[in-house]
């Protein structure tokens, strides 16, 4: 019997019943082959397949897991608090307190709590017209926002993971006000100002993209778009649904905003603000974010927004991330990283490591991490399915597509780098070995 028998089972089970087999399409491992391993439990660093196979995690159920999986203080909150109750559809006491915590540590004035970081872009982009009285939006190829229909052009994530064109199913007039541009291209931005800046919402961008890979802002880039936005009467929302207390405390990635006099007017938040659960926000200028009803005329609702045990999950994660716990994590992530380069260069591989704090990601074939999403498609993703598959039977679960970020957590300790360092050498063989498609 193979070692994933029991995965494979589950995993036709699944198909019988969902598209593709799975519910979120990058777990369906379309672009590196194979069949997806179906997990039944996780604790700390490591998952646990249906086959009683372990695996050092490097996706963290792709960001929100910064404590580990199964921590006892969230497991221990959230038990007790379920335990009073799921749901109430009024206001609890949990939502309150998360938001306060969310609105100490960033720039936020008020906050709106929803259930997904899709419906927190959303609502975003809604506001923001709303406020403006303008249509259009710019966004930057290569960041992805969420399943938003005006956002999925040329979006990265899945999207660019799976090689699907265009928008299907999203009409040619919704995405009509969607401008496009490369990410750190200055001289775009001004040009599209120049020429419609009375017509422009708001720019959205991720703080620091992570769905094309991991791939830094330029110094200042941030910050020439707050002021820009400005200049033209437009909002400037940052989305932070990766970022946000991923890589900073803080929770807003572009500290040096403080620094320069600036900050986005909107802010959107998910992921580790959740702790595992299904709970994310937007918020900003409180100015912004009273024009929302009930205060404001434009309308955003949510049944299950601000649950008790989501956000009970998130204030304990926030609460137990101190300072030792992300300073634990960045040396973590920077050991992986030398790691990967080490193995990679002995194999003759030629790639690019890219970070932002401890998120990171490899380019395959490029000598330098890329600046935009143009270059990030230059990689020779080929070589990813056999180095991925080879890390897999190793033990160790990394991304399922060459284009996401890889993500460490506080719990990832000198066994959980043994492993990996045990991995990498193999591994890199493999994909120095890979040959490119004809």
């Amino acid at each position: 019997m193979s070692a994933d028998a029991a995965s494979t089972r589950w995993f036709e089970r699944a198909r019988a019943v969902s598209p593709g087999g799975v519910n979120s399409p990058v777990r369906a491992f379309r672009s590196v082959g194979g069949v997806p391993r179906v997990m039944e439990s996780a604790r700390g660093a490591w998952l646990r397949d249906v086959d009683g196979t372990d695996y050092l995690d490097l996706v963290g159920s792709w960001g929100p897991m910064l404590l580990g999986h199964a921590h006892p203080a969230v497991i221990e909150a959230v038990q007790r608090v379920a335990a009073r109750g799921t749901s109430f559809g009024t206001p609890s006491t949990p939502e309150v307190e998360l938001a306060e915590e969310i609105v100490g540590r960033t720039p936020v004035d008020l906050l709106r709590l929803v259930s997904s970081g899709t419906e927190a872009t959303m609502s975003a982009l809604r506001l923001a017209r709303g406020v403006t009285g303008r249509d259009r939006v710019v966004k930057f190829a290569g960041c992805y926002h969420g399943h938003v229909d005006p956002l999925l052009a040329e979006a990265g994530s899945g999207v660019v993971t799976l090689g699907i064109p265009g928008t299907p199913g999203v009409p040619a007039h919704v995405t009509a006000d969607t401008i496009v541009l490369p990410y750190n291209d200055r001289a775009a931005v001004e040009a599209a100002f120049a020429e419609l800046g009375d017509e422009i919402a708001a720019v959205i961008t991720e703080a620091a993209p992570g769905n094309m890979g991991v791939v830094a802002p330029d110094d200042g880039f941030n910050a020439f778009l707050s002021r820009t936005c400005r200049e033209h009467g437009a909002l400037f929302i940052s989305d932070e649904v990766m970022t946000g207390f991923r890589v900073t405390r803080s929770g807003h990635w572009g500290l040096d905003g403080a620094l320069e006099g600036w900050a986005p007017d909107l802010l959107t938040f998910g992921k580790v603000m959740g702790g595992g659960f299904p709970a994310a926000a937007f918020g900003g200028r409180a100015d912004v974010m009273e024009q929302l009803a009930p205060s404001g005329p434009v309308y955003q609702a949510g049944t299950l927004s601000g649950n008790p045990v989501a956000t009970t999950a998130g204030l304990v994660t926030l609460q137990h991330a101190d300072d030792a716990a992300y300073a634990r994590i960045d040396e973590w992530a920077a050991q992986a990283r030398a790691l990967v380069t080490e193995a990679l260069s002995a194999a003759g591989v030629v790639h690019a490591v890219s970070h932002v704090g401890s998120m990171f990601s490899v380019f395959w074939g490029l000598e330098t991490p890329p600046r935009d999403f143009a270059a990030a498609q230059q990689q020779q993703t080929w070589r990813y399915g056999p180095f991925f598959h080879a890390m897999l039977d190793a033990g160790v679960y990394l991304p399922p597509s060459a284009f996401e970020a890889w993500f460490v957590s506080a719990a990832h300790d000198e066994d959980a780098l043994s492993r990996m360092a045990a991995a990498l050498p193999a591994a890199a063989e493999a994909a120095a070995a890979a040959a490119a498609p004809a």
